[in-house]
């Protein structure tokens, strides 16, 4: 589809003020993307730049056509007032006749535009309602206004040249009526002397005004040029913020293409404006020094990391980056420039640009050449097999911990600017990262980054962050990390949340609102759980890792409730029939997941039971979906939906016979203790089973026992509940089990009398590492040959 087509079909979602920015009516209308869409796309407007002087001709053959063809499209339309416009449109034009590049450079940045907007809306349903769509339409605004400032520029050097003009033919007239005095011998009280010498005031005059007026614009464009530059480096700095935000999971447009051009403009209209006050034949000392200032911070701001170091490294280990410079095209040729690269803390951070920074670390690897790919057009130096061999550490306040301390790798080179006189000195700061010496302090550490990405501010003293903040916050960044990391769409519900709520408070009978509440860093990563041995982000990151490895698809479908307490499950499960079951995530142990199901009490009543949480070794050795389908127990997932239906996707297919006259081996889970003499019934004609790993003993099964062949393990009666249940393809959305919960049931705070039976535990053959929760069921299977 041809980009016209799909822009115009965007348009109508653009709020009018971006629309007129993308096409303005005095430069580039909308008739003309119009009228001659197709003509534009099939030219070559990439190929130019303000400094590419070689292809000025074709520029100008472009810009002839454009105006040929809109005057012809005048002609042949019927309507007067398309037809006026456009031929007010084609006049319009006229204003590159001195320009062309400046016209060349106007459509590809425009059409580079409408490439950006497409590819940032695609992605969502309502345009002016995304973040992302709401910085392009940021930028849009301030790329048009640097249009503007263009213009002017224009503007400025076209009254120099009428100026110049006018000075030219005023000296003339003057020459000439000089020798006709002389040669003549005219009474200066004639007639026509007296004419000569009035047109010779009036171009006096005129150059007079237009001074006035060329100084005037001068001043308007640097003000105007100081304005666009201002809104240009707070856009680079909110780059800089969205792309830490994306450490949380929030959206991040990481195209630093606009962005040059920007900077690339602005470079080049501050060239421009120096040269115009040269040749204004006086010295303008305020001028001068504002655009020496401007081009001083525009070449430092330059300087990005384009893809950041790993926010916690751990020393002696490889890393990489890559720092780009926005004006590398401009970087004038002959001495590579090298950058250099150093850690700094966070003292040294807030002192940057006042002292040299002492050396805190020994980095290895930490200086790269800036070099300029011609197909991307980025100048780009990159790090590679960076390794921090020591680290000299500040003094520690109070109880801080060494994963609480913050660094930063600091980048810095020399540069010359092609048109500059003198060299600039640059340097950018990466975003905070922790070092760590082991890798058991990798989860505290990546608490700390966590912690600062989410609550800091974007102008703030580095690397200050507040000590308390909102549960609101929390709870919203809880749930972009868990989303991002387990990369699905099913976020965190109420219940989730207000679980999440009642367990970092540790107020598990609290039923109100926990927005408010204040929670602070201690509570978060410092204060370990009560009854427990680890914090509660400790915890929630153990849930996040066994989620993003072994749990997404199920936790996507809505298959696993998650986040739950055990008041609250027995609230739900309290009145539903034996065998029905939910998923939710150990608050006992870190990276587990178990299984609370129903079944009958032995006074004939019902108890709730929990089986021993599975693991993310657990599931390594066999996934989830296959263990629940081997649990006779549980039947219908809460609140009436028969386990087959809705699992049956996960079961893994069928082993084949092995070859060479091998008796098969097959794995099943199976709930209660031999022990304790409570083992389940599973199928008719089961194995015997070897003793649980978690006895004291743990005796292997008796040498030559071979169970006999079972041929279904699953089972397969039909449930009665199977005519109210429904498969999951049915489903508009995914499936969750929460939706059958009342509100009566979520805010009851105190919890009746409960039987939790917390000692059921998982069989398996004492062949396989402990904690497998496996049994081995031997299918006896004789090859006779």
């Amino acid at each position: 589809m041809a980009q016209w087509t799909r822009i115009s079909q965007l348009i109508q979602y653009l709020p009018d003020q971006t629309i007129n920015d993308l096409y303005p009516s005095a430069t580039f209308a909308i008739e003309i993307r119009h009228f001659l869409s197709d003509w534009i796309e099939q030219q070559r407007w990439e190929d130019f730049t303000l400094d590419s002087v070689e292809l000025e001709g074709k520029a100008q053959s472009l810009l002839d056509e454009i105006i040929l063809l809109l005057q012809s499209f005048s002609q042949q339309n019927a309507n007067v007032v398309d037809k006026m416009k456009l031929m007010q449109i084609s006049r319009n034009l006229t204003i590159f006749q001195q320009q062309p590049l400046q016209f060349a450079v106007m459509v590809r940045d425009t059409l580079r535009k409408e490439r950006i907007l497409l590819g940032a809306t695609s992605q969502v349903n309502s345009p002016p309602l995304h973040p992302q769509y709401a910085a392009l339409e940021s930028t849009f605004s301030s790329t048009q206004d640097v249009d503007h400032l263009v213009l002017k520029v224009l503007e400025v050097q076209d009254v120099r040249q009428k100026m110049h003009q006018l000075q030219e033919e005023l000296n003339l007239k003057y020459d000439s009526l000089q020798g006709t005095v002389q040669q003549n011998g005219l009474d200066p009280t004639n007639s026509e002397h007296q004419k000569h010498q009035n047109h010779v005031q009036q171009l006096e005059f005129k150059v007079k005004a237009m001074a006035t007026k060329r100084f005037q614009l001068l001043k308007e464009c640097v003000d105007c040029l100081d304005q666009c530059q201002t809104r240009l480096v707070s856009r680079l700095k909110v780059w800089r913020c969205e792309q830490y935000k994306a450490t949380i999971g929030h959206p991040f447009n990481d195209n630093l293409n606009l962005l040059q051009t920007w900077c690339e403009q602005l470079l080049g209209v501050n060239g421009k404006l120096r040269q115009e006050l040269m040749l204004l034949g006086e010295v303008i000392p305020e001028l001068q020094e504002r655009l020496g200032q401007l081009l001083q911070v525009l070449i430092q701001s330059s300087l990005v990391v384009d893809k950041q170091p790993p926010q916690v490294i751990k020393t002696q280990s490889k890393f990489s980056t890559m720092v780009r410079y926005l004006l590398g095209e401009k970087v004038a040729p002959g001495k590579p420039v090298v950058l250099k690269a150093q850690i700094i803390n966070e003292l040294q951070a807030r002192n940057l640009g006042s002292a040299p920074c002492d050396n805190v670390a020994e980095l290895i690897n930490n200086s790269a050449i800036l070099e300029h790919n011609t197909a991307s057009k980025s100048t780009c130096a990159t790090f590679r097999n960076m390794s921090i061999k020591k680290i000299k550490r500040a003094d520690r306040k109070g109880s801080e911990s060494v994963t609480e301390e913050k660094f930063a790798l600091l980048f810095s080179a020399e540069i010359s600017i092609t048109g500059c006189d003198t060299p600039y000195r640059i340097q950018m700061i990466s975003l905070p990262l922790v070092i760590i010496v082991h890798g058991s302090q990798d989860n505290n550490a990546l608490a700390t980054i966590i912690w600062d990405c989410a609550f800091s501010e974007t102008d703030r003293v580095p690397f200050v962050v507040p000590e308390r903040v909102p549960w609101r916050l929390m709870c919203s960044t809880l749930n972009s990390k868990f989303t991002s990391e387990a990369q699905t769409q099913h976020n965190l519900d109420q219940y989730n949340q207000h679980f999440l709520a009642q367990k970092i408070f540790n107020k598990p009978d609290f039923a109100d609102d926990f927005s408010n509440m204040m929670v602070s860093w201690a509570q978060f990563n410092k204060e370990v759980l009560p009854g427990r041995v680890f914090t509660f982000w400790q915890w929630f990151e153990g849930v996040m890792e066994l989620t993003k490895k072994h749990l997404k698809t199920y936790w996507s479908d809505g298959l696993i409730f998650g986040f739950i307490g055990k008041q609250h499950l027995h609230l739900i499960l309290k009145d539903r029939p034996n065998g029905t079951f939910l998923l939710r995530f150990s608050d006992s142990e870190i990276g587990g997941i178990t299984i609370a199901y129903v079944s009958a009490a032995k006074n004939g009543g019902q108890i709730i039971q929990n089986i021993q949480p599975f693991t993310k070794r657990d599931l390594d050795i066999r996934c989830l979906g296959d263990r629940i389908r081997d649990l006779n127990e549980i039947t219908y997932l809460y609140p009436d939906f028969p386990k087959h239906d809705v699992f049956k996707k996960y079961y893994s297919e069928p082993q084949p016979s092995p070859l060479g006259g091998y008796i098969p081996v097959s794995l099943e889970i199976r709930v209660g203790s031999r022990e304790s003499g409570s083992v389940s019934p599973h199928v008719p004609n089961a194995a015997p089973h070897a003793e649980s790993p978690h006895n004291a003993a743990g005796f292997p099964m008796e040498a030559g026992s071979v169970a006999p062949h079972v041929p279904n393990m699953a089972p397969t009666g039909e449930s009665p509940h199977s005519a109210v249940g429904f498969p999951m393809h049915q489903l508009q959305q995914p499936f969750s089990p929460q939706e059958s919960i009342t509100q009566d049931q979520m805010e009851t705070a105190a919890s009746p009398a409960v039987d939790f039976n917390l000692n059921d535990s998982i069989v398996f053959d004492n062949d396989l590492a402990t904690g497998d929760n496996m049994d081995l069921v031997l299918d006896s299977f004789l090859n006779f040959s």
